[in-house]
């Protein structure tokens, strides 16, 4: 039964290695495309500048759990981050690592402990599921163009 687990786990790797990879190669082939980047660029500026994420924002805010310690919108502040450094030709690996230093000021240094970072980087990954969402959500229904 252990090497049935075993097998289950190893299965589920290989396919989340297998869906990254198709990710990565779209990406790239978007990325070295300029009038997608473009259209894809504006339109996300167009979210931040119709203040679009507005609810969202407010679901950062912890002023129901914590009145004193209000979240510092550190999911916002990764896109925008994201988005500038989002240029045609610009290589995968540039924007994650973009992300990755990010995650490193905003979540791995600041904690204290392990408990304290389980406790953050969960609360990061949910907000930053909830923002892509809104924002894929957004793009879809508004600039549909962005979609490329």
């Amino acid at each position: 039964s252990s090497s049935l687990t075993e097998a289950k786990e190893f299965v589920k790797r290989l396919r989340r290695q297998t869906d990254l990879c198709n990710m990565v190669k779209t990406v790239r082939a978007l990325l070295n495309n300029n009038s997608t980047v473009t259209v894809l660029r504006s339109g996300l500026h167009a979210i931040f500048s119709e203040k679009s994420l507005d609810v969202t924002k407010d679901l950062f805010q912890e002023k129901f759990r914590n009145p004193k310690k209000q979240q510092k919108n550190i999911q916002l502040k990764c896109l925008k981050n994201f988005i500038s450094s989002l240029i045609s030709s610009t290589d995968i690996r540039d924007l994650l690592s973009s992300l990755s230093s990010d995650l490193q000021t905003f979540v791995i240094k600041p904690s204290k402990s392990k408990e304290a970072f389980k406790e953050q980087a969960s609360d990061f990954m949910l907000k930053w599921n909830l923002l892509l969402s809104n924002v894929g959500k957004i793009l879809t229904i508004n600039r549909t163009d962005s979609f490329g």
